[in-house]
């Protein structure tokens, strides 16, 4: 079955810098976008960045310049490099992906930035 492993999350100080990752297993990871997104306390989860097979990237505005997606097809894994972390970057940081019949999600991984 699909399987999605978060890795990475932790405490850390704004301007400082975090790398996630994602271990994805059960699908062929490099026919499927490999996405990221968010949840912060009270709020609606939000994508934060993806990563298409054909190698095209997006980021939420709010990220763009600081955060970096990447992959590794031969490692079945997806990254999120996070510089420059503030506060407001403080969430829940989930892995998803689509395939036929539905989303399947990670079990998220916490990511707190101290002011």
């Amino acid at each position: 079955q699909v399987r999605l492993v978060e890795s990475g999350g932790g405490l850390v100080q704004a301007g400082g810098s975090l790398r996630l990752s994602c271990a994805a297993s059960g699908i062929i990871f490099s026919r499927n976008v490999m996405k990221w997104y968010r949840q912060a306390p009270g709020k609606q989860r939000e994508m934060v960045a993806s990563f298409s097979s054909g190698g095209s990237t997006n980021y939420a505005d709010s990220v763009k310049g600081r955060f970096t997606i990447s992959r590794d097809n031969a490692r079945n894994t997806v990254y999120l490099q996070m510089n420059s972390l503030r506060p407001e970057d403080t969430a829940v940081y989930y892995c998803a992906t689509d395939i036929i019949g539905g989303r399947y999600w990670g079990q998220g991984t916490q990511v707190t930035v101290s002011s």
